[in-house]
């Protein structure tokens, strides 16, 4: 269902281009590419740790994961790219845009119960919370980094000095930086609760067995 919802964001933005021209939603495609990778690490992960795969390769498949994540809340952002309601077009962009930022939403969230569920296996319920709230707020501070600072995941390989130093220089002065507390705050908070919501339906599908 997940493929099928990307498959018609993608179709809308096909028909976009074809009838009027215009290649600005373009990079939703793009987004919703990245927005996969995590979601694919995830089920590797999953089907790893169920198989009996070592602590140190789950490790390094699950930072990769991490490093991914916030590509997919990522483009619930995108939604700053509504402009007005006073015609039809702008309808389209707005159901263009909503059914993208939910299928990345989704991605997230879903991959969030798989890896939520390996953390589960391997060490206590508590410490699997502690580590997913981390988790959040790592992704939070990584969709400010992507849409404010417009570093990407793929800069901790390419310019990870540039990278560090902007985290380091946000990290020794904090008070001089209460906009990107603020906007990763707002963002952990928001993907708690939305993960909450979607780990109550997916306990009562059984898709989480305690």
């Amino acid at each position: 269902m997940l493929a099928a919802l990307s498959t018609f964001v993608i179709a809308m933005i096909a028909v976009q281009v074809i009838y009027s021209s215009t290649s600005e939603n373009i990079a939703i495609a793009w987004n919703l590419l990245l927005a996969w990778i995590p979601f694919v690490l995830a089920l590797i992960v999953y089907d790893r740790s169920r198989s009996g795969a070592s602590t140190p390769a789950l490790g390094a498949a699950a930072v990769l994961w991490l490093l991914f994540l916030p590509n997919a809340p990522y483009i619930v952002t995108d939604l700053k790219y509504i402009h007005g309601f006073s015609d039809v077009a702008a309808l389209y962009d707005v159901v263009l845009l909503a059914s993208a930022a939910l299928t990345g939403l989704l991605l997230g969230l879903t991959s969030l119960v798989l890896m939520h569920a390996v953390a589960r296996r391997l060490v206590a319920a508590f410490n699997a919370w502690a580590l997913l709230v981390g988790v959040l707020g790592l992704s939070s501070l990584g969709i400010y980094l992507g849409r404010v600072q417009r570093w990407n995941s793929w800069d901790v390989f390419v310019r990870p000095g540039s990278l560090f130093g902007d985290i380091v220089g946000g990290l020794i002065h904090p008070l001089s930086h209460a906009r990107p507390i603020a906007v990763t705050s707002l963002f952990t908070l928001f993907l708690l609760a939305s993960y909450l919501v979607f780990y109550s339906f997916a306990r009562l599908t059984s898709l989480v067995k305690d």
